[in-house]
């Protein structure tokens, strides 16, 4: 026989025998603990990871390169035309591989027309706007920099000390619209108080002396002495000549 003890069996008032409930299996401490813990590292991770990207805020950009400008480049005064042509030739005949036409454009010597008057003739002439320079439009690195300082005529590149420094887009484009300009402007050398002879018209060979000069109108106002009066006549600077 075992030596166990027989718990009697619970009856209830009817006489059926009542089973005693059972308790819910005990959860070990340390599991439950364990289990915390790593929910909290993994919200904690979630929380602190950095994020790849902040809405409404950009990407940094990558740093430009050089960019394509206009540069003045001084040279000997009378030889801007060799010099612009001899810029354009060299770049030109320069090896495939250096891609110097990408970098070197196009060379200006700026100019305008003038109307010259002399001896009762009109002739228009080129007047160089900037003696002793020339633009030169190019993207500046030290191998098309090279190039342009190293072309007969050249003297150098009008800089902030080392450093060339490119004109303003407002500045180059007064430049090119004065060569643009239709109308030739009057190169007049008259000027108030100069004696003139007039050459042609009702008061061909008279003078007088200069009044004022309308450069727009191509007018001068001479002052004429008749029976010993001064009277203004308004004149064409075709009629008119220096004594």
């Amino acid at each position: 026989m075992d030596d166990q003890i027989l718990q009697p069996e619970e009856k209830n008032s009817a006489g059926e025998i009542e089973e005693t409930p059972k308790r819910a299996p005990s959860v070990e401490p340390e599991a439950v603990s364990e289990a915390s813990l790593e929910s909290v590292e993994e919200a904690s991770e979630e929380m602190l990871a950095p994020e790849t990207e902040i809405e409404g805020e950009a990407a940094p950009k990558p740093p430009e390169g050089p960019k394509r400008a206009w540069y003045v480049v001084h040279c000997y005064s009378g030889y801007e035309n060799k010099v612009k042509k001899g810029l354009e030739q060299r770049v030109k005949s320069m090896p495939p591989e250096q891609k110097m036409e990408e970098l070197i454009f196009r060379a200006v010597v700026p100019t305008e027309e003038e109307l010259d008057l002399r001896e009762g003739q009109r002739k228009v002439i080129q007047r160089r706007v900037f003696p002793g320079y020339i633009l030169v439009e190019m993207i500046i690195t030290e191998e098309s920099w090279y190039v342009v300082r190293n072309t007969p005529g050249v003297t150098g590149f009008v800089s902030s000390g080392d450093k060339p420094t490119p004109l303003r887009e407002d500045e180059v484009n007064k430049i090119l619209k004065r060569m643009e300009t239709e109308q030739p402007k009057v190169r007049v050398t008259y000027r108030p108080g100069q004696a003139v002879h007039i050459i042609d018209g009702p008061f061909a060979d008279f003078r007088g002396t200069v009044d004022e000069v309308n450069m727009e109108k191509g007018k001068v106002r001479v002052m004429v002495s008749f029976f010993g009066r001064e009277t203004p006549v308004e004149l064409d600077l075709l009629q008119v000549e220096r004594v």
